[in-house]
């Protein structure tokens, strides 16, 4: 039985998650009205997982969720509107700890839940099980992770036979990553630590909707030392740049008079998320030598990435997976690695470094 406590001020939206949540079977559901509301119940009820809105009155979502992480670590997921708006403050949650974010129905409720249902259902269970720690938002966290590894090796890091390599056989041209599940929170950290001379272009895949990606990919570039653009035309890929794939479709690589070049492309119907990291990395070793070519597979559920980054690493290139202690969601790494595609499996503080000694 999972026990959810659903926070929201309007009673109709209360009534609605509540009865999809105990529809769904071996939920338990308890309410609150706002953040200063919910602290109270979450102390008494202790429950397994949250749902979160983020306006509200007296106490709204977003400081709500930063007491929660500090005082009672638990898996929130929050209930966001697809708007700039509602992105800015979505992305600022998961970087604050919330683990997953839903769509709040527009309009009127009895209309627009039951094509929402199937998603809010899968995402609040599988967050009961996700990984949630103490001590602050998750940039804080890596830093002190990063400090602690530097002072001492890290026990969890595996690696696996060939993984070594001379400095010139180590040069790459493109780093692509996927991520879904708590992955833009670790996108800023990673992609902050990376240097203003990284020479190899870099391509995101980051399962989210249309309304989303482009406010990560400003959040990214402002993090950021390299320039980070979201990709809505055939673009251009540079080295030194980020790309980060439009929501709710697809990017491939392709050639283009000899360029290299990012295209975005309708959502493939042979691919269960989008954009795909799987298609993403099957057509980056089309039109990039796989020998010169970085794959990194983060925190996500289910397995998108896990048989083209193991087919990438069959061909010669070098592949990271998230490793189960720290990645939020341990699916698609988990795959990964079940597959012998990784070589190496890191905590998710020592992964930018190895990209960088292998870049």
């Amino acid at each position: 039985m999972v026990k959810v406590l659903v926070v929201d001020d309007s009673a109709l939206m209360r009534k609605a998650l509540k009865t999809m949540l105990t529809d769904s079977g071996d939920v338990e559901v308890v309410l609150a009205r706002n953040g200063e509301d919910a602290l109270d119940v979450l102390g008494r009820e202790k429950p397994d997982v949250v749902t979160l809105d983020i306006n509200m009155p007296v106490m709204d979502g977003l400081t709500c969720l930063a007491e929660i992480m500090r005082e009672q670590p638990t898996p929130v997921v929050m209930v966001s509107s697809l708007t700039e708006r509602g992105a800015m403050a979505t992305l600022e949650a998961l970087e604050l700890g919330a683990v997953d974010y839903v769509a709040k129905p527009g309009g009127t409720v009895s209309l627009n839940m039951a094509d929402a249902t199937a998603e809010i259902v899968a995402k609040v269970k599988k967050a009961a099980g996700a990984r949630v720690r103490a001590g602050g938002s998750l940039t804080a966290r890596l830093r002190r992770q990063r400090e602690e590894a530097a002072a001492a090796p890290r026990l969890q890091r595996r690696s696996t036979p060939g993984s070594t390599r001379s400095t010139a056989e180590s040069a790459a041209d493109l780093v692509v990553i996927g991520s879904s599940t708590g992955g833009p929170a670790l996108l800023s950290t990673l992609l902050a630590d990376l240097p203003a001379d990284f020479a190899p272009a870099v391509v995101i895949a980051q399962h989210m909707p249309a309304s989303f990606t482009g406010a990560l990919a400003g959040r990214l570039d402002a993090a950021c030392a390299l320039p980070v653009q979201e990709v809505t035309a055939l673009t251009k890929v540079e080295p030194g740049h980020v790309y980060v794939a439009r929501g709710d479709a697809d990017m491939v690589l392709t050639r283009r008079g000899g360029d290299l070049v990012a295209r975005p492309t309708p959502a493939g119907s042979q691919y269960r998320w989008h954009p795909s990291v799987d298609r993403l990395t099957a057509s980056a070793m089309e039109c990039v030598d796989p020998t010169r070519t970085i794959g990194v597979l983060l925190t996500g559920m289910g397995d998108d990435g896990a048989e083209q980054m193991a087919a990438l690493k069959a061909r010669g290139g070098r592949t990271v997976a998230e490793s189960e202690d720290s990645a939020v969601v341990w699916g698609m790494p988990g795959q990964l690695v079940a597959r012998g595609g990784a070589s190496q499996v890191l905590h998710s503080a020592d992964i930018t470094a190895q990209v960088l000694a292998w870049a």
